[in-house]
């Protein structure tokens, strides 16, 4: 009898490993490690498309403002229209959206709402501000003297040459481009100190053109650094109001409407506190 046979012993099955080749290390080379730290500190490649956006854009403004005020005439009608549709089409080629632009047809009815009622409340406060004897002085702009200059400035000039043009480079490509960057808060603290800034080279007469802002604050050099001061807090607080109804319609069309308002509407009533206290 064989020894299997006087014992039956069962034995459990245990896998047979074959083969067993030694877990090779990662390692990691100087090159790799460099990499590696390099993707995690630097920022994406559209993120620095971006920034370098923000600086063009930023640096034709600034070129552009000087143009304008420092050069000739026709350079002082013509170059902010011009810069404002170049960079359109610059940051369209680098890829912002008709949205992110404040452009898209799809906000069109929002964006009017708002313009209307923008502009009904401007209306209504340049109205009482013009006949209160104690803001009324403050409409004694020399340049809107005439209503025929104030028409022309108030549907032409102002439209065409401030209103849309400045709304479609501040609150259309400079805020498309910062949102990108630094997101909402970074658009209405940058943009609209930028927007001040872009105030001080057309403040620079501010008080020797307006009579009863002379009479306030006073002239000589002392006055007009006051002026420029007050231009720049005025037009950054009003940016910081563009920006919100840009971001609250989501078009252009409300702070295009209310930048005309504020600016045609301070114009003919200038004319006429000009005629009636003159006349």
């Amino acid at each position: 009898m064989s020894y299997d046979a006087e014992f039956p012993i069962s034995m459990p099955a245990r896998p047979v490993r074959l083969s067993s080749a030694p877990r090779v290390p990662h390692i990691r080379t100087l090159g790799r490690v460099l990499q590696q730290d390099l993707e995690e500190t630097a920022p994406p490649r559209h993120k620095l498309h971006a920034y370098i956006d923000v600086v063009v854009v930023v640096a034709v403004l600034a070129g552009t403002n000087l143009i304008a005020h420092f050069t000739t005439v026709w350079a002082s009608i013509f170059t902010v229209p011009l810069a404002a549709v170049i960079l359109l089409a610059l940051v369209r080629r680098r890829g912002l959206g008709w949205s992110e632009l404040g452009l898209s047809p799809r906000h069109w009815r929002r964006g009017s709402l708002y313009a209307l009622g923008a502009v009904g409340l401007v209306l209504a406060v340049v109205a009482i501000g013009a006949a209160l004897p104690i803001t009324r002085p403050f409409f004694l702009a020399d340049r809107y003297a005439t209503i025929s200059g104030a028409l022309i400035a108030s549907m032409i000039v102002i439209p065409l040459q401030t209103a849309i043009p400045e709304e479609l480079a501040f609150r259309g490509v400079l805020h498309g481009t910062l949102d990108r960057v630094y997101g909402v808060r970074g658009v209405f603290a940058t943009g609209s100190l930028l927007f001040g800034m872009w105030h001080i080279a057309s403040s620079l007469g501010l008080t020797s053109s307006n009579h009863g802002l002379t009479g306030f604050i006073g002239g000589g050099p002392a006055g007009q650094i006051i002026g420029i001061l007050l231009a720049v807090i005025a037009t950054a607080a009003a940016g910081m109001v563009f920006t919100w109804l840009r971001r609250r319609s989501g078009s252009l069309l409300a702070p295009i409407a209310l930048h005309w308002s504020l600016n045609g509407a301070g114009a003919l009533a200038a004319a006429i506190v000009w005629q009636t206290t003159f006349a």
